[in-house]
């Protein structure tokens, strides 16, 4: 007959499991989101653009709105969608890498784990648990600390800043460890 504690342990695992599951899932979601918001507001300012070329001007503006036709908004388009990082303001969300995507993108909590992965990088040491990031940070090692942490970490993972070569160790990514170091 197993015992209370072992099927309690049994249960909490399976539930931290199905969260994890959940959180990547909600990861891979809200990336999903901030792309199709992205997308959904260059239509918007492209209607808005074409309704500022297709509108009657008075005659004082219409000069200006020929001179602002095509071209300008083709510039300022292009200007907005180099400002893609910018979308990311408040720094709550992690933009997917690419290349040449700054480190400064990442809101301080998400640059220190990349920071200290890299450290482990270029001193050839290997992957760090969560809970070994905690007391590197000097956090107490609780699992509020460390699920905390997890979380951002599996968010790193799944918009390819950082890889999980095994489960719950995390390293930097091939792509972005290449760079050595990135900020």
């Amino acid at each position: 007959m197993p015992s209370v504690f072992g099927l309690l342990e049994r249960r909490e695992l399976s539930a931290r499991r199905r969260v994890d599951e959940l959180r990547e899932e909600a990861d891979r979601i809200q990336a999903e989101l901030a792309v199709a918001e992205r997308e959904w507001k260059e239509w918007a300012i492209a209607c808005s653009r074409v309704g500022e070329v297709l509108a009657p001007a008075d005659e004082s503006g219409q000069d200006h709105a020929r001179v602002e036709g095509t071209a300008p908004a083709a510039g300022e388009q292009t200007g907005k969608t180099s400002q893609v990082p910018d979308a990311v303001k408040p720094k709550s969300q992690v933009p997917v890498w690419r290349e040449g995507l700054a480190w400064s993108v990442l809101s301080v909590d998400y640059q220190r784990i990349l920071q200290a992965l890299a450290d482990r990088h270029r001193l050839h040491q290997g992957p760090l648990t969560c809970q070994e990031l905690a007391t590197l940070f000097g956090l107490d090692a609780v699992p509020a600390k460390v699920e905390a942490l997890r979380s951002k970490a599996k968010r790193l993972v799944a918009r390819g800043w950082l890889a999980e070569p095994a489960p719950g160790r995390f390293t930097l990514a091939q792509s972005v460890a290449g760079l050595g170091g990135g900020s």
